[in-house]
């Protein structure tokens, strides 16, 4: 009983995030899952909860989402993920992740201390671009999250455009995502459990998260994002250490 309590703890905090700002939930709930109930049921759980989360934020907010911006940035990742996978055997893991997590958490800072680069329209292709970055970086490392928010922070979205956008990406990629994990036997018996006991939890943390993120003025806003960036970053630079 202790466990599940803990379980459910994790969840609603790392779904309260991601409710809230539009992402940052794997970031708070992976490491901690692991570390309490094993990689193997944590990441399926968290897939399940991720797909949760996105259809209950579209369901209500579709029509605020960036749906060009969406489709050419799913479709743009689809086609940088096999390159991604290749990266896994020809590049060196550590290396790769040093680099993106200082370039993440250096951007993070930037924008937190200087005037933000703005740009409205979406322009030079800057979709299909970090699109195309996001699923490389997502098929090597499962870190596609960070530069669609990079993105969104360029494009000046406001929060709950932002907030919508961010699940109208999420969804069809961490929808493959929870397939694969199927296909590979890690949908067991007890991720089903804990999926099934963390969905009033799960519910409730995307209400409240949704009621906090149309309360945000748009600056401050902002701040959340670029330092949940730093804190991605940080967390990718720490995991490419040599200990």
């Amino acid at each position: 009983m202790t466990l599940y309590i803990v379980v459910l703890i994790i969840l609603f905090v790392s779904t309260f995030t991601r409710s809230a700002l539009g992402f940052g939930d794997a970031v708070i709930a992976m490491p901690l899952l692991a570390m309490t109930i094993g990689i193997q049921t944590a990441t399926p759980l968290v897939a399940f909860v991720a797909i949760t989360i996105s259809i209950s934020i579209l369901c209500k907010n579709w029509h605020v989402a960036d749906i060009k911006a969406t489709w050419k940035l799913v479709l743009s990742s689809l086609a940088g993920i096999p390159l991604g996978l290749l990266m896994l055997k020809g590049v060196s893991e550590d290396l790769m992740k040093g680099m993106l997590g200082t370039i993440i958490a250096l951007y993070g800072f930037y924008n937190l201390i200087r005037p933000n680069i703005i740009l409205r329209q979406d322009r030079f292709g800057l979709s299909y671009i970090f699109g195309f970055i996001a699923g490389v970086l997502g098929g090597a490392y499962n870190t596609n999250g960070p530069m669609v928010a990079i993105y969104g922070t360029i494009r000046h979205w406001p929060p709950r455009h932002f907030r919508a956008t961010m699940q109208g990406y999420f969804l069809p990629t961490g929808f493959l995502i929870l397939l694969g994990h199927g296909v590979s036997g890690l949908w067991t018996q007890k991720v089903l459990i804990l999926y099934v006991l963390a969905l009033p939890v799960v519910l409730l943390a995307v209400y409240l998260g949704g009621k906090v993120n149309r309360s945000l003025p748009q600056e401050q806003f902002k701040k959340y994002i670029y330092s949940i960036l730093i804190i991605m970053g940080l967390v990718l630079v720490w995991k490419s250490l040599p200990f």
